[in-house]
């Protein structure tokens, strides 16, 4: 294997190379000056080589990488791109190298040989460039445009710095080093699904209802917990939706997951059902079960980012001119009326995430007994972390310490708390993140195996 791959190497070095000086390999067969004169002129084997070579660098440019792995298209594509860079790297390195040390030589000439003209070596090196170039951009543009680690911001630092030597060629090795870590988690994950096959890693006893947090919708076509669901589904799983309304009291939405909790329980014949929710959704779900009676009908409520102790940001947010609140939430309430809400309340709603609401409610809303509480959060590393949730996330950290853009670690915290996700990279783990909001993967973090990982673990538990 490793000869294999080493002979596909040498190949792609030799045909690179070849390539990029087709237009002096043709003239010199045609006049026989290659190898200093010592053969005949050949003007066949100069038109049977450039159209051989032609053909494997047109393949080479159609199919750079050969997948191994199975992966999916796009990050074939990808990886290709990648492929393509450094050959193009390497193409403007040799060029370089021929053109400081075997031109002065062919100008010169030599006892068996004359000189080589002028224009071939600068017709030569306008083909060669153009060749690199179009190599290049090839693989720059199948990096940039199917890559998911190749963010807003590193898309846009590859344009500014495109013409700016040495810097240009610093961010194509960073971008390039992104798209493999990016291949190999894929592959990764594509390897671990295979040996997951049939599974029922995540059949858990009772079926499970997914809720959303506040200023969203269960929707058709965009999944507010992105690929999770399907995940677990394919792993086994049952799963349902909360679908209570996007701006509604904890109150008014703990009575829409009563009754889903109700029906779910007839439609599946089973005694209990599992709650997995995020965000505000962690409270609604809490107020249900133990003012609204669903604790007989609920095995355990895990809750991620739920911000059970309040956000002291809003504590100065309310504090703003109450015309200018009510103005506010008149508009939140009338767009999100349109989008399905019945009984739209931005302006309760988000008084409720206050401290003395939050300290409130914790006193009137005790856990149930016989149900398992559990809880996890996630935090950020900077302000640079998400630009979705800099400004919150700047307003949160002095006064609360770490947290996720929203809530902060200490916020999230209730039941049984299990862990705070970070993720092995500059970047962290935002609030959006927690329900694979963008659909990335990022380094040292997988939001979908985090999940499978939650669900897994109710299964041993025998929920």
């Amino acid at each position: 294997m490793k000869a294999k791959r080493l002979l596909r190497k040498l190949y792609l070095a030799l045909m690179i190379a070849a390539v990029s000086n087709l237009p002096l390999l043709v003239y010199g067969l045609f006049t026989g000056r290659l190898m200093e004169g010592t053969i005949r002129p050949q003007p066949a084997a100069a038109v049977v080589g450039a159209i051989l070579l032609s053909i494997c660098w047109l393949y080479f440019n159609i199919r750079p990488y050969h997948d191994k792995n199975h992966a999916k298209l796009h990050l074939v594509i990808m990886r290709g791109g990648r492929t393509l860079g450094f050959a193009a790297i390497y193409g403007i390195l040799v060029q370089c190298l021929i053109a400081f040390v075997l031109y002065p030589r062919l100008l010169r000439g030599s006892a068996e040989a004359a000189e080589w003209p002028m224009g071939v070596l600068i017709g030569n090196m306008v083909f060669a460039a153009a060749a690199l170039l179009v190599l290049l951009w090839n693989g720059i543009l199948r990096m940039y445009l199917t890559s998911a680690r190749l963010r807003v911001r590193m898309r846009l630092l590859m344009l500014l710095a495109m013409w700016i030597p040495i810097v240009n060629l610093a961010v194509l090795l960073h971008a390039m080093r992104l798209v493999r870590a990016e291949y190999d988690f894929a592959c990764y994950k594509e390897s671990v699904r295979s040996t997951r096959v049939e599974s029922d890693l995540c059949r858990t006893k009772y079926p499970l209802i997914m809720v959303h947090g506040v200023g969203f919708r269960d929707l058709r076509y965009f999944n507010y917990w992105g690929r999770i669901p399907r995940e677990l589904s394919r792993l086994g799983a049952t799963v349902y939706y909360g679908n209570q309304e996007a701006l509604g009291t904890i109150t008014y939405n703990a009575e829409d997951i009563r009754k889903k909790i109700l029906e779910v329980v007839k439609e599946t014949g089973c005694e209990k059902v599992n709650i997995i929710a995020h965000s505000k959704g962690g409270l609604d779900a809490r107020y249900a079960i133990s003012k609204l009676g669903m604790a007989p009908y609920t095995a355990s409520l895990t809750m991620v980012s739920t911000p059970h102790h309040g956000c002291r940001f809003v504590d100065y947010a309310v504090r703003l001119p109450e015309g200018l609140y009510r103005l506010v939430a008149k508009c939140f309430d009338r767009t999100f009326s349109r989008f399905g809400d019945k009984n739209p309340d931005f302006y309760t709603a988000t008084h409720q995430f206050s401290t003395a609401s939050s300290r409130a409610f914790n006193e009137t809303v005790p856990d149930a007994s016989g149900v398992y509480y559990q809880s996890y959060a996630s935090k950020m590393r900077d302000c640079f972390s998400d630009p979705l949730l800099w400004i919150p996330y700047c307003l949160i950290k002095p006064l609360e310490g770490d947290n996720d853009g929203l809530v902060s670690t200490e916020s999230a915290r209730w039941g049984e708390f299990r862990t705070v996700f970070a993720s092995s990279s500059h970047r962290g783990i935002s609030h959006g993140d927690m329900i694979d909001l963008k659909r990335e993967d990022y380094k040292g973090f997988d939001v979908v195996e985090c999940y499978v990982q939650i669900v897994s673990e109710l299964v041993k538990k025998g929920f």
